[in-house]
């Protein structure tokens, strides 16, 4: 495990890294993920070996520190995974990146260009999303900061479940709560925006059987390519190992 300080009070992001070839391949978690869970058995899958790859997991998150006095919002994100890959020495990195990690990468990639020279975007949040009662991250955002860290957290739990849970137990609860919050309030410019009008070459994954996604065709005509997996659900790389790997080795020039 390698770690490398983010912020003025030196709080630490933490990652596993598996040696290979460079150009770097960085793997970014979504809500309430940890990129060594989710990411391990992607980053060992025979079609995406053989690359230095680095797990890390966002500031707040998994293995990483969880400051109380950090903003947590996408740009602050971005910015301190940016400040990890220079302790790394890494620059023209190939992101993959899974639904929130998705919002930061695209940041990454717009605020520090020489340090993101690909995107695989898995199922990645790109529109804001009204903190409405329910399930996962909008139930959270739906609380205010005081409520979700009185009791708010419990309800989140309950409501998860222990999949979930198993990796959002590890998150600080401010990291959790202000992270949902300003994925919900979204970016100016949008993130679609953003996506847009990045230099690299893009792909967005998402499950088939959700259809097309929203603003599909103004995607491909900006440069994204936007290819549907089969036979799964949000977890791409979970429900569908085979497919993400050959989908993913695809969009970064090797499959």
């Amino acid at each position: 495990m390698r770690h490398a300080p983010v912020t003025e009070n030196g709080d630490l992001i933490r990652w596993v890294e598996i040696p290979g070839v460079e150009p770097a391949r960085l793997y970014l978690h979504g809500l309430g993920s940890s990129s060594p869970v989710y990411w391990a058995a992607a980053a060992a899958h025979p079609l995406l070996t053989g690359r230095r790859s680095l797990l890390l997991d966002l500031l707040g998150f998994g293995i990483s520190d969880r400051p109380t006095d950090f903003t947590y919002t996408l740009e602050a994100h971005a910015d301190a995974v940016a400040a990890a890959l220079d302790a790394a020495e890494v620059t023209g990195a190939e992101v993959v990146a899974h639904s929130l990690g998705g919002a930061v990468a695209i940041l990454l990639a717009a605020r520090h260009p020489q340090l993101v020279s690909k995107l695989v975007l898995v199922d990645a949040v790109l529109d804001p999303a009204p903190p409405v009662p329910g399930p996962g991250s909008s139930g959270i955002a739906a609380f205010t900061e005081e409520e979700f860290l009185a009791d708010g957290w419990r309800q989140t739990e309950q409501r998860v479940g222990p999949f979930w849970w198993a990796t959002m137990r590890l998150a600080g609860r401010e990291a959790l709560y202000r992270t949902t919050v300003h994925r919900a309030r979204g970016t100016t410019p949008s993130l679609r925006e953003h996506l847009m009008e990045l230099p690299v070459p893009r792909t967005c994954l998402h499950p088939a059987a959700d259809g097309t996604p929203a603003g599909a065709e103004r995607l491909t005509a900006s440069g994204v390519t936007v290819r549907a997996v089969p036979d799964c659900g949000h977890n791409i790389m979970f429900d569908n190992p085979e497919a993400f790997a050959h989908a993913t080795a695809t969009a970064l020039g090797d499959g």
